[in-house]
C-alpha cells in the first residue's frame, strides 16, 4: 500500500471556496508565515477518504478481532462507556476552570465523578482511600512505591530493598529501582507463586516491602499470602499489590481483607477502557490507612454544603504526580462501567473471565502443556515446548493465528516459563468465539508438526509478512523521504 505522499498530485486539492468578495481582506503578520508552502499531500478528498479507510482495515483490534492476550485483559468495552466520556459537559471541560463561580458551577461535575470513582474503587480493594492520578499501571506501581518510600521515611525506617518474584510483571522491578530500592528477585513456585522458604530467607529489618501478583502471572492464586503478609507486616514492610490481574477477583475477593496495604488497579484493563496502543492508560492506587497521609495532591474533598473542592493540605504527601486529576477520560469511562454494572455485575465479570480461561485451558490441554495442574484463574499458561522436536517456537504458533485472524496470546512471559503461551480470553467473548480459537490452536498443534515449514512462512495473508524482529529495532527507519 502507497504511503499518502506517494499519492500527492501537484496542484490537486480536496476544495476549493470561491474568490473572497467581501473586503479588506484579514491581514496576518508576514512574521507567521511560512516562506515557501507546507510539504503536504495534494489529493482529492475521495482520495483522502479512501486511503484512511484502507488503513483503519488494516487493524488489529478488539472491535474487529478475538485478541486474547494474557495478562492485559484486552475485553470488548460497551461504547456506552465512550458515548458517557465524550459529552460536552465532560469532553470540554477544562481543569484550570474555576472551581465554582457566582450563578453556577464550573468544574463540579468533573469532580464529583473523581471523588465518587474513588470511593467505589476503595471499596472495591478494600483500600481506605483511593488517588486517581496516576497516567497509566506503571506509573500507578511508581506511585505506590513512592508511598511506601515516604511512608518509611516518616517512621525512620531503614529499607534498602523491596521483594520481587521471578514471575513478576517486568515493570515492577523497574518502578521498585527507580524509587531508589534494591531488587530482590525470589525463584517461583512451578504453580507461580512465590517461594516462601526463599522469601523468608531474603526477609529481614530492612526489607522495605513485597510487590505480588495475585492471582499470579500463571493465572494461579496466591493461596499462602496471608502467610506471606504477616512476615512483612513482622519487620514493619508493606505489601504491594499489582492489579494486573485484578480481573480474575473482582467482587469476590479484596486486596485490603488478604494483607495488602498499597494497590494499583488499571481502569484501561479492568474497568472498560481498551489496553494498549501505547495509551490513553489509569492507573489509581489504593492504600490502607496508615499510608494515607501520603497520597499525591491536591484530593476531591466534599464539603458540608455538598460541593466538592480540591484540598492541598497535606504536609507528608509525596507531592504531584500527574497534573490536575490524572486522565479524566479515562475516569469518566470507568465510571460509567462501575454504575452500569454494580455489585454484582462486577461479580458476574469475574465469575465468566475465570470460566472462559479454564474451558480454554482444559479444552487445550492435551495439545498444549499446561502450567496449572489444577483449575486457573482468568487467564492459563501454557508451554510450547513440545513442539521444539519439530523446529517450532512458541513465536511459530503466535504467527500462525495472525493468518487465521486472531491476536496472538501474549508469548515468552512469563519468562520463568519455557516457550510461553498466556491467554486470557476474558468476560466479553462468547463460546462460539473461544470454540473457533480452540480449534484453530488444535489445527496449529497438529500443523507444528506435519508441515512446520507452513508454520515458518507464516503470517502470509497479513499486509506485511514475517520480519527480523530484531533488526527492526536496532536498525529503525522511520524517516519517509520523497523523491
Amino acid at each position: 500500500m502507497k504511503l499518502i505522499y506517494e499519492k500527492s498530485v501537484p496542484g490537486r486539492r480536496a476544495i476549493r471556496l470561491p474568490a473572497l468578495k467581501i473586503l479588506p481582506a484579514a491581514k496576518i503578520d508576514k512574521r507567521l508565515l511560512r516562506d515557501e508552502p507546507a510539504d503536504l499531500p495534494e489529493l482529492a478528498e475521495v482520495d483522502v477518504v479512501r486511503h484512511f479507510t484502507a488503513l483503519s482495515r488494516l487493524n488489529f483490534s478488539v472491535d474487529t478481532h478475538f485478541y486474547p492476550l494474557g495478562s492485559c485483559t484486552m475485553k470488548y468495552n460497551p461504547k456506552a462507556c465512550e458515548t458517557a466520556a465524550s459529552l460536552p459537559g465532560l469532553a470540554d471541560v477544562h481543569p484550570l476552570w474555576p472551581q465554582l463561580r457566582r450563578g453556577g458551577l464550573l468544574t463540579q461535575g468533573a469532580l464529583q465523578i473523581v471523588y465518587e470513582t474513588e470511593r467505589m474503587l476503595s471499596e472495591i480493594t478494600g483500600m481506605a482511600e483511593c488517588t486517581l492520578q496516576p497516567l497509566a499501571g506503571s506509573h500507578g506501581e511508581l506511585t505506590g512505591v513512592m508511598l511506601m518510600a515516604a511512608y518509611h521515611r516518616d517512621r525512620g525506617n531503614k529499607k534498602t530493598h523491596i521483594i520481587v518474584p521471578d514471575s513478576a510483571h517486568g515493570t515492577n522491578p523497574a518502578s521498585a529501582a527507580i524509587a531508589g530500592y534494591e531488587v530482590v528477585s525470589i525463584p517461583s513456585n512451578p504453580d507461580g507463586t512465590l517461594n516462601v522458604e526463599t522469601f523468608k530467607k531474603a526477609l529481614n529489618s530492612e526489607t522495605a516491602g513485597v510487590m505480588l501478583t495475585c492471582p499470579s502471572t500463571l493465572g494461579v492464586f496466591v493461596s499462602n499470602v496471608k502467610e506471606i503478609a504477616d512476615a512483612v507486616h513482622a519487620v514493619d514492610g508493606l505489601m504491594y499489590y499489582d492489579g494486573a490481574n485484578l480481573n480474575a477477583i473482582l467482587g469476590r475477593c479484596k486486596p485490603g481483607e488478604i494483607g495488602f496495604d498499597v494497590c494499583h488497579l488499571n481502569l484501561h484493563k479492568t474497568f472498560s477502557t481498551p489496553h494498549g496502543g501505547g495509551g490513553p492508560g489509569s492507573g489509581p492506587v489504593g492504600v490502607v490507612e496508615k499510608l494515607r497521609p501520603y497520597l499525591p495532591i491536591s484530593r476531591v474533598v466534599k464539603t458540608k454544603d455538598g460541593t466538592f473542592s480540591l484540598d492541598y493540605d497535606a504536609p507528608k504527601s509525596i507531592g504531584y504526580i500527574a497534573p490536575f486529576y490524572g486522565n479524566f477520560g479515562i475516569i469518566v469511562r470507568a465510571y460509567a462501567y462501575l454504575l452500569m454494572l454494580g455489585r454484582e455485575g462486577l461479580r458476574e465479570t469475574s465469575n465468566m473471565a475465570v470460566l472462559n480461561a479454564n474451558y480454554v485451558q482444559e479444552k487445550l490441554r492435551p495439545y498444549f502443556d499446561a502450567v496449572a495442574a489444577g483449575r486457573c484463574m482468568h487467564e492459563c499458561v501454557f508451554s510450547g515446548s513440545r513442539f521444539g522436536a519439530h523446529g517450532i517456537h512458541t513465536l511459530d504458533i503466535a504467527k500462525g493465528l495472525i493468518d487465521r485472524g486472531i491476536h496472538p496470546p501474549t508469548i515468552y512471559f512469563p519468562l520463568n516459563v519455557p516457550e510461553a503461551i498466556m491467554v486470557e480470553p476474558t468476560e466479553s467473548e462468547s463460546r462460539e468465539t473461544l470454540d473457533e480459537f480452540i480449534e484453530i490452536m488444535i489445527e496449529l498443534a497438529e500443523k507444528a508438526k506435519t508441515h512446520p515449514d507452513e508454520l515458518h512462512a507464516a503470517p502470509v495473508t497479513a499486509p506485511v509478512g514475517r520480519l527480523d524482529e530484531v533488526a527492526a529495532v536496532k536498525n529503525m527507519d522511520l524517516a519517509y523521504c520523497g523523491e
